[in-house]
């Protein structure tokens, strides 16, 4: 299992995903429930993707585009919220609905606490599944697109030249150019342009929204240092 695991995780979500449609995976040893949840899926044009096992899903699953999994707590072959665990624990992050007609309030906190979005006594109404279906998706759709901004952030930063990030650092820090300049020992000149460039580079209009950006990269201040030198 741990090997097919690498096959299913996440891509960075890209302008072309947006576009993509949503799927629903399946995961139920009864052939009848997969069949009767396919339909109701399919009724409503939603792309459906079903699995007898846990090994199947992971053998064939892309996780390509936003989406989310309806998971039987119990199956031949082991527990669906061990296999929530594996995922976790594999970095493979998909919304999970849980059904099963066995369920009980332990299992139930258990999942719920481990992220799962709901948690459906068999028989459930078809408007429960629908509903815990279309918010598993769109919040996966919001999940994509956070870690496509924060990629996106990531490799702006990797194109700032090492003065850049070190004057990003210090606009960020708070510093007026005239306490850049005698931090680096930079004339103000050099530090607006490096600051100019930091700015177009990063894609931003203010410091405001520079700051936002540092925060999310997690960037350390460099440490103080005196210089002569003017440069």
């Amino acid at each position: 299992m741990a090997s097919a695991l690498a096959s299913v995780r996440k891509r960075p979500a890209t302008d072309s995903m947006k576009a993509r449609t949503p799927v629903v995976y399946v995961i139920d040893d009864d052939a009848s429930m997969r069949e009767a949840i396919r339909n109701l899926l399919e009724s409503v044009q939603l792309s459906v993707e079903t699995y007898a096992s846990p090994q199947a899903f992971l053998d064939a699953a892309s996780l390509d585009s936003p989406s989310c999994l309806v998971l039987d707590v119990r199956l031949p072959d082991g527990s669906g919220l061990d296999f929530q665990a594996v995922l976790i624990q594999r970095g493979v992050r998909i919304p999970i609905i849980f059904i099963t007609g066995h369920g009980d309030v332990v299992m139930s906190v258990r999942a719920m606490k481990a992220g799962a979005v709901e948690f459906l006594t068999k028989p459930f109404r078809d408007q429960e599944l629908l509903d815990a279906v279309y918010h598993a998706i769109d919040r996966d759709r919001a999940y994509r697109h956070q870690q496509a901004e924060q990629e996106g952030i990531r490799e702006r930063y990797a194109s700032l030249t090492p003065r850049e990030k070190e004057v990003m650092a210090l606009v960020v820090g708070g510093k007026s150019n005239r306490q850049i300049g005698s931090e680096i020992g930079i004339r103000q000149a050099t530090v607006k342009f490096h600051r100019g460039k930091v700015m177009v580079k990063m894609r931003v209009d203010s410091v405001a929204h520079l700051v936002r950006m540092a925060e999310q990269l997690d960037i350390p201040r460099p440490k103080s240092r005196c210089s002569g030198t003017i440069g």
